[in-house]
């Protein structure tokens, strides 16, 4: 049985932003996940279930983005908002893990307020905007603005997950689009543009904590290469770790079956 979980708002001077609680665990863990076409609460019984190896080590906190975005949202200001909802919540020198997009959130907390985040578990992210990633984020954008949400989801389906994954999900994935609205399809476009121009390369150095990153040979958003560029900057750094899956695809982070184990054992050490 899944762990309880619960719904909730953050109300801070500058935002409103929901996330997700569950798990019993004295430390806690933040997770950010990357873009998705709608709101990842709505996944909220899928999230728990998937992580409930952790839920009794830790107090897991699954962070939206903030309700109203503004018309440009680069991902420091993003990053800037979650670690204010971090410590809205009175947490602190927390472990922290984001996926892809989710990941250059969680890179750029990490460097921003070291103080703040005291593991780091990324996953299929990149430092910088590479080509693929420049290339799949102008594709999805104009689907978007074209309003045609099926089509958006099933070329983002895709490109996420293995061939064999996306076919068994091809009909959900439809089903799904059909309760797009105009306004996730608005929210869509100023997130996914957010990543244009990022690049926080330069900047790696100033992560303090420890490192488990995870990537996939067969990363078809961000490519395979950014993963490997990130682990030179940090290899040979104290607590890091890099482990590359083959086969599971850029949604390593939801497909690959010993995911959680790794992070689990990787978490336990540091956080």
């Amino acid at each position: 049985m899944a762990p309880h979980h619960q719904i909730k708002t953050i109300e801070t001077n500058s935002f409103s932003m929901d996330y997700l609680k569950f798990g019993h665990g004295e430390r806690a863990l933040a997770i950010i996940p990357g873009l998705s076409v709608q709101s990842v609460m709505l996944s909220a019984s899928d999230i728990t279930k998937a992580y409930q190896l952790l839920a009794d080590d830790f107090t897991i906190y699954v962070f939206d983005r903030r309700k109203l975005l503004p018309a440009t949202y680069p991902i420091r200001e993003m990053a800037r908002d979650t670690a204010e909802a971090v410590q809205a919540l009175d947490l602190h020198h927390v472990a922290i893990m984001g996926a892809s997009q989710g990941g250059m959130i969680a890179m750029t907390m990490a460097i921003e307020q070291p103080d703040l985040v005291r593991g780091l578990v990324l996953c299929s992210t990149t430092a910088y905007e590479t080509k693929v990633l420049r290339q799949t984020i102008e594709r999805w954008v104009q689907l978007a603005k074209a309003g045609s949400a099926e089509e958006l989801y099933l070329d983002f389906g895709e490109a996420i997950f293995p061939k064999s994954t996306f076919e068994q999900l091809r009909a959900l994935l439809a089903e799904n689009a059909k309760g797009v609205t105009d306004e996730d399809l608005e929210r869509f476009v100023i997130l996914a543009e957010s990543m244009k121009g990022f690049d926080v390369s330069g900047d790696l150095g100033k992560i303090s904590c420890p490192v488990l990153l995870v990537g996939s040979e067969d990363d078809l958003v961000v490519g395979r290469d950014a993963t490997r560029q990130i682990a030179e900057w940090l290899h040979g750094r104290p607590g890091f770790e890099l482990h590359m899956y083959d086969g599971y695809g850029h949604a390593a982070y939801d497909t690959a079956p010993d995911l959680k184990e790794r992070i689990l054992s990787f978490l336990t050490q540091v956080a």
